[in-house]
């Protein structure tokens, strides 16, 4: 009899405590769904980034904490991404959950203002909020958001292309540029010089300590050994993505054509393609009262003039006319879209 008591009392025990379990994970969830997310506060509501202040604090966020109703670990995350997007694909920043505050150096926001795709030397406008989490399987708790007005600066890197074309050493090759410091890179090499092949590869520096190659995939890597290749002795646009690990060649050169120059209506005059000003230019005798005009791969398919005579160009424009004869350098720029003919 005692032992069947016993039984009974220790069934009655195990179904209080299930019960009381029930009621606090109850409560728990009910906490939750309750729950609050604290306010998030900025420094400054406007920043203009620059590079000379790249490395000092540009803004600061608080956090107010996330009231759960009950002891909970949170974990707090900094999401930040353009207004309209309503947090679609947002850029987001760990915190410390035991300090609560977040600064970022100006080169830290304009990072991630370049991410998220504003454009440098324009104001935009961000949108941050705070998100509280305690756990996989409890829905995030998000604070209102707070507006961010933005001005990013270009940061310009550079990566260079050593190769057959120039003897292969790095410390002199011509680069390609990221405008942007976002990882995709392009310029123009010319492989029409001295080539014994269309061979080249890539290297971060002007040194071999790292260098990109063919992976036989299709694909760049820092690990392969196989040389990447042009497709012809000429000058090639070069397209290339460290973030994906591709690489885009094709023919690519602008020339001046037209019976003011050596060549005639005939036989295009090539010009120079430097990566650093995004400029093509070239010097040549160019003969008085005669036209000329600037086409791409020696093609009419696509051809710049300059209606007006305002020095801009102008596709299928018109021809642009010599008054003099003489030395001209000649400079056009597909940034600002100006002819530049000056003579020597």
């Amino acid at each position: 009899m005692k032992f069947k008591l016993s039984k009974i009392v220790g069934l009655m025990l195990m179904v209080i405590t299930f019960a009381s379990c029930e009621k606090v994970e109850d409560q728990a969830i009910a906490n939750v769904s309750s729950a609050s997310a604290g306010t998030l506060a900025t420094s400054v509501t406007a920043v203009t980034l620059t590079k000379a202040s790249k490395d000092i604090e540009a803004v600061k966020f608080t956090f107010g904490k996330t009231n759960y109703g009950f002891q909970a670990a949170v974990k707090y995350t900094l999401q930040m991404d353009v207004k309209g997007n309503n947090f679609a694909k947002p850029k987001e920043i760990s915190v410390d959950a035991s300090n609560l505050v977040k600064s970022l150096t100006g080169l830290e926001l304009n990072d991630v203002a370049l991410a998220l795709g504003l454009k440098p030397d324009l104001v935009s406008v961000m949108q941050i909020r705070s998100k509280s989490e305690i756990g996989p399987s409890v829905s995030p708790i998000y604070s209102a958001p707070i507006e961010l007005s933005v001005k990013p600066f270009a940061l310009v890197a550079f990566v260079y292309v050593p190769g057959d074309y120039q003897g292969w050493n790095p410390s002199i090759a011509d680069s390609l540029m990221s405008v942007l410091g976002d990882g995709k890179y392009e310029g123009i090499i010319n492989f029409a010089s001295k080539a014994n092949s269309l061979e080249f590869k890539v290297t971060p520096k002007k040194e071999w300590n790292v260098a990109y190659g063919d992976d036989g995939s299709g694909k760049v890597s820092s690990s392969a050994g196989n040389n990447l290749k042009a497709s012809a002795l000429y000058p090639h646009r070069i397209s290339l993505n460290l973030n994906e690990n591709t690489v885009a060649m094709e023919k690519f050169s602008y020339g001046v054509i037209g019976d003011a120059t050596p060549g005639g209506w005939d036989n295009d005059t090539n010009m120079n393609y430097d990566n650093g000003k995004r400029e093509w230019s070239v010097t040549l005798n160019l003969i008085a009262n005669k036209e000329l005009k600037f086409r791409l791969n020696d093609d009419w398919g696509t051809n710049y003039g300059d209606n007006g005579a305002n020095g801009t160009l102008d596709k299928d424009g018109a021809n642009i006319k010599i008054t003099s004869s003489g030395s001209y350098k000649i400079v056009i720029s597909f940034v600002t879209n100006a002819i530049t003919i000056t003579k020597l």
